[in-house]
């Protein structure tokens, strides 16, 4: 069986997508064969995306895996044999009045409509979508992500005079104002990954927050941070997923995240769960973490039990049963 991924057009420093589907075509059984297009244009304005779903149909197979992000690739695939994976509802979210209708509309009704099946990441992102377009629920099947193999068990003794924090990404739902907040006055680094805007140093060096700041790392890079942390920071206010956590499980490291949906789903008993909202209750769950090596110790060890869910060879053999019955 041959299957298309239709994958976005590489951007600088953001690679979540590419990684995610690198793993999964690793892991695919032997039967399928997945094949790589990638859009000649940036997704962004009419005519572009136009092309580029214009020429996506010259290269259909047995099955057209549109893999997120470039919704728009499907309007001219063969509805039966395209499946498209939505990742999160964050743009619709944040849109208003026209804008808000026309992004409805054309990157989330009509590519629904040119699809015979629609995965979502988390039960949480099912749930929005399905509140935010009506279709027929058994449409949507959920998938998680996969961790990536190269993240597996790195020892390391917990510095508890001044641990370094882990925390991925800067963009406003990363919650990030308020972890510095949240670490004024405590002994810890704390490690951004991600580009920091004029306004988050103003209130990193506001709270005299430690910082140590990384952009463009690669996938070693990455891995490299996740191994000299101590603890992962992930307080975030909204994710369609929030494969972080599943890393650092997967590496040994405890995790801190928030009470807000999906991350419960995809953290399982494995990290301690904050109010994002709240800036004390972040606080107290680093001061527990510094303090309680039996709470680490258990954090640990649930996140390792945890990581196996979201294997490469797990998710790639729940695509793969898609992939079959889209071709039959």
């Amino acid at each position: 069986m041959n299957v298309t991924h239709y994958m976005r057009q590489p951007r600088s420093n953001v690679f979540s997508i590419e990684r995610l589907y690198d793993d999964v075509r690793e892991a695919l059984p032997g039967d399928i064969h997945a094949n790589v297009w990638i859009c000649r244009e940036p997704s962004s304005g009419l005519l572009p995306r136009l092309r580029d779903a214009w020429a996506a149909r010259k290269v259909q197979a047995d099955v057209n895996h549109v893999t997120g992000d470039t919704h728009y690739l499907t309007y001219f695939l063969n509805r039966q044999r395209t499946l498209l994976t939505v990742h999160d509802l964050v743009a619709l979210d944040r849109s208003r009045g026209l804008k808000r209708f026309l992004l409805w509309l054309f990157w989330y009704w009509l590519p629904i409509k040119r699809s015979r099946l629609v995965v979502t990441i988390s039960v949480k992102t099912k749930q929005s979508l399905l509140s935010a377009v009506r279709c027929d629920p058994g449409k949507v099947v959920v998938i998680h992500n996969p961790v990536s193999d190269e993240f597996r068990p790195l020892p390391k003794a917990f510095n508890v005079t001044h641990p370094r924090i882990l925390q991925i990404g800067t963009k406003p739902n990363k919650n990030l104002e308020r972890v510095a907040e949240a670490l004024a006055g405590l002994p810890c680094t704390l490690v951004i990954v991600g580009k920091l805007t004029a306004q988050q140093e103003a209130v990193l060096a506001q709270h005299r927050v430690t910082i140590e700041n990384h952009v463009g790392l690669s996938r070693g890079e990455l891995l490299s941070q996740y191994e000299q942390a101590d603890l992962l920071m992930f307080a975030s206010l909204y994710e369609g997923f929030g494969l972080p956590i599943v890393e650092a499980n997967a590496v040994g490291r405890p995790v801190i995240t928030s009470s807000l949906s999906p991350m419960p789903e995809v953290a399982g008993d494995a990290a301690l769960f904050v109010d994002p909202f709240d800036v004390q209750s972040i606080r107290q769950s680093v001061i527990a973490l510094m303090r309680d090596a039996a709470l680490r110790d258990r954090l640990v060890a649930a996140g390792f039990h945890n990581a196996k869910r979201f294997s490469s060879r797990r998710v790639a053999e729940h695509y793969a049963s898609i992939y079959r019955s889209i071709a039959s």
